[in-house]
């Protein structure tokens, strides 16, 4: 008890001394000093923040955006890749779904919109022989 009596005493002192200065400027300094500590340590989890966003963030939403517009432009007679790594040709598209054909007995397969990793380069009509 006799500690917080003197605690209390210190504030109350500290809070005369600012007073007897006579003047706003000192308690707005005080203020304005507490303000900019609280700036100053929450400055390092804003940067992290920021740094987080740019460096995992963005480029990830980046990836997403062009995986996305890769598989809404697909359409028939493109050579794709599938993410279990099957080579074929897109003979229709629905919805969700394409139907493929792999391998040289032309074998079709239907496969859904997701799983489509890439669009290769070469089409049916460049090389088909060399493509079944």
């Amino acid at each position: 008890m006799e500690l917080l009596n003197k605690l209390l005493g210190i504030a109350t002192a500290v809070a005369e001394d600012a007073a007897a200065a006579g003047t706003e400027v000192a308690a707005e300094m005080t203020v304005g000093q507490t303000i900019l500590s609280l700036v100053m340590s929450a400055a390092p989890l804003i940067i992290m923040i920021v740094l987080m966003y740019f460096l995992m963030i963005r480029p990830e939403r980046k990836r997403k955006k062009k995986e996305q517009e890769m598989l809404n432009s697909l359409k028939r007679g493109d050579r794709i890749c599938t993410i279990g790594g099957i080579y074929g040709t897109i003979t229709d598209v629905k919805d969700d779904t394409f139907t493929l054909s792999v391998g040289r007995d032309n074998l079709t397969m239907v496969v859904a919109r997701w799983a489509i990793r890439s669009v290769e380069d070469v089409t049916i009509e460049n090389e088909s022989e060399a493509l079944n």
